[in-house]
């Protein structure tokens, strides 16, 4: 009998998604990704996703309240001086934003494509391949805000917010953390080994420690400088910053646009990719 009832559900699924061509791609269900990874999580990832939270914070201290005291202030944007602590605060909110959410639509998509056989299971059911995509991502972007805001709860009793203004900063490393996690997952669903896993460290690492998160892109020469800025945390880093600093200009709604792009470009192609790999 039960054997039955899942050659008849599988049966209607298929005439569903003949019927429907959308529903090949999307039923709606994104729900049920981010119920999975409740689950995971409450039975063996928590201690996982709470030791990443940890990185930045002792960043923080080790940077900002240690070797800042070697360092003394800085200035912002508008000349006026800064602590050190303040400076790199923001910068590593960004930072924490992107590993909550890199890691998460990475690494664990990595496992679930190629050993947990799990993305085949799912794309047989009703789910479409929007749905995983939306559903991880989502998860990877909550993850990314819970490390968002956990380090907020530390840096303001520490007075290293400056401004109102600060208090975007939390949609802003949402935004981050969305973006980081739709190109991660359209990434990783190129990746067939360990060794190409590994890449993502080879840029990762440049990236946080020289897209003006310790120190201003401006100590570097003048093509440096181009290329730095077009890196994705550069601009999360200078959208933070910039709001818990209070200065306010246009130009930050180029930031926001930059990781509009990112967020569509990746479900885009993680949509493609998934399709393209399980449904032929």
């Amino acid at each position: 009998m039960i054997t039955q009832a899942l050659v008849s559900q599988a049966v209607l699924i298929a005439e569903k998604r003949r019927n429907n061509p959308a529903a090949s791609v999307y039923s709606g269900r994104a729900r049920m990704m981010l119920e999975r990874g409740v689950y995971a999580a409450k039975s063996s990832n928590w201690l996982v996703i709470v030791s990443g939270f940890f990185e930045p914070v002792f960043y923080l201290l080790a940077f900002g309240f240690g070797i800042g005291q070697l360092i003394g202030n800085l200035t912002d944007g508008n000349g006026n001086p800064v602590t050190y602590a303040a400076f790199i605060a923001p910068a590593l909110l960004a930072t924490s934003a992107m590993n909550g959410a890199i890691y998460d639509s990475t690494w664990n998509v990595f496992f679930k494509l190629h050993f947990g056989k799990i993305y085949q299971v799912m794309l047989s059911s009703s789910l479409g391949p929007l749905d995983v995509a939306l559903g991880e991502i989502t998860w990877a972007l909550l993850r990314g805000l819970v490390y968002s805001l956990g380090f907020m709860a530390i840096v303001v009793p520490l007075g290293l917010i400056t401004d109102a203004w600060g208090l975007l900063a939390i949609p802003a490393a949402t935004l981050i953390a969305f973006g980081f996690a739709s190109f991660g997952m359209a990434i990783t669903s190129y990746f067939h080994s360990f060794q190409q896993m590994n890449w993502l460290n080879f840029f990762l690492l440049p990236m946080f420690l020289f897209s003006g998160t310790f120190f201003p892109v401006s100590v570097f020469p003048q093509w440096i400088q181009v290329i730095v800025q077009a890196l994705p945390l550069w601009q999360g880093v200078e959208l933070v910053r910039s709001l818990t600093l209070g200065i306010i200009h246009w130009g930050l709604l180029g930031h926001v646009a930059y990781f509009v792009v990112m967020i569509v470009g990746g479900m885009w192609f993680t949509t493609v990719r998934l399709r393209a790999l399980f449904m032929r």
